[in-house]
């Protein structure tokens, strides 16, 4: 992996030592810099200032920014000063610290899915390890973001399905329990150009956290789109689009929609689900939210959102499970995935077991 630098022409004293320290631990674990523009790298750490936070413009969708502010320490709730830099810089990572009297350093990371860690370690060295080890799996992983859309729907599918109804009334149902948050107005917190660009990049109108899928026949599947009301959720080869099938030669889903529709991004998820479907056709349905339910197995790493580790990571607790067709499994750091033959199914075994605070380690 090619990484890269983006820090400005005139980088603090924190900077300079940040940019010294992930250097030396990229170049420890293998990964090459890229010298010169960052334009084509695929991470790039971006210096972005806490009060006035200005994104990277990505070249490609799947680079990864990581933004590195420096400010004071938060006080009683890191997580509501920090999202709204993270989501104004367009970042995949957010890392926010600086340094103690002592000259301690600190920092907190911050993930679009609310997660929120403080760095910890006796030494210099071991703390961009520490760094190092939550940001590898986010950064090293293989972001599944581009649709290609197909206009090949059968007209008997245009005006959906029972399934399509179905989906439409656990999505209501769902939001109704305040499973669908949405923490920051996207819309509010980014300028018009800004947020022109994140739809441009990502696809989406908005932060809409949980999905619905359901399978249509051996496979292909139906599923929500990104970034829209789930509890809204309404029109075929739109808001529910028809994926085909996953082609990893442009690393893209494949949907197919109806003749002269405007089709939303398929949710960023859909490549998970499309690698369960086919490793478990005994499965009909799944919803994923972001809370938690105690007592169930979980991933041991938090890949991010659309990628094929995280995929990789939920099928192998799936084929570990005896009744992969009804059953709940855990993202670290993340959320659930529920699996059943229906959404009424899996309704009724979520229904007064889900808490909304997902465990955070």
């Amino acid at each position: 992996m090619r990484y890269s630098f983006a820090l400005g022409d005139q980088p603090s004293p924190w900077l300079l030592g940040m940019r010294e320290g992930l250097d030396a631990v990229m170049r420890r674990n293998g990964h090459e810099l890229q010298e010169g523009s960052p334009v084509g790298a695929d991470l790039v750490f971006h210096a972005v200032a806490a009060e006035r936070p200005r994104p990277f413009r990505r070249q490609a969708k799947a680079t990864f920014v990581v933004g590195l502010a420096e400010g004071p320490r938060p006080s009683a709730d890191p997580l509501g000063q920090l999202y709204p830099i993270l989501v104004r810089s367009l970042s995949n990572l957010l890392i926010y610290g600086g340094r103690e009297p002592s000259g301690e350093r600190w920092a907190y990371m911050v993930t679009p899915e609310l997660g929120r860690y403080a760095i910890h370690a006796p030494s210099e060295t071991l703390w961009f390890d520490e760094v190092y080890r939550r940001l590898a799996p986010l950064a090293t992983s293989h972001l599944v973001i581009d649709n290609q859309f197909d206009e090949d729907l059968e007209p008997e599918l245009w005006q959906g399905t029972r399934v399509t109804d179905q989906m439409r009334e656990a999505a209501r149902v769902l939001d109704s329990w305040n499973l669908f948050p949405a923490p920051y107005p996207i819309a509010e917190i980014l300028g018009p150009d800004d947020y022109r660009h994140l739809r441009h990049v990502f696809g989406i109108g908005g932060l809409s956290y949980g999905n619905l899928s359901a399978r249509h026949d051996r496979h292909r599947f139906w599923m929500s789109a990104s970034g829209v009301d789930k509890g809204k959720i309404g029109t075929v080869s739109r808001d529910i689009l028809l994926v085909k099938g996953y082609d990893p030669s442009i690393r893209a889903m494949r949907i197919s929609v109806a003749p002269g529709s405007h089709p939303l991004r398929v949710s960023v998820d859909a490549v998970e689900h499309w690698g369960i479907y086919e490793a478990h056709p005994e499965i009909g349905a799944m919803i994923h939210i972001h809370a938690w339910v105690d007592g169930i197995p979980s991933t041991s790493v938090n890949y991010p959102c659309g990628t094929v580790e995280m995929g990789q990571a939920m099928t192998e607790l799936l084929n570990q499970d005896p009744h992969p067709e009804r059953t709940i499994i855990g993202l670290k750091n993340h959320g659930i995935t529920a699996t059943g033959p229906d959404f009424p199914d899996i309704l009724a075994r979520l229904e007064g077991r889900v808490r909304p605070t997902v465990p955070m380690s």
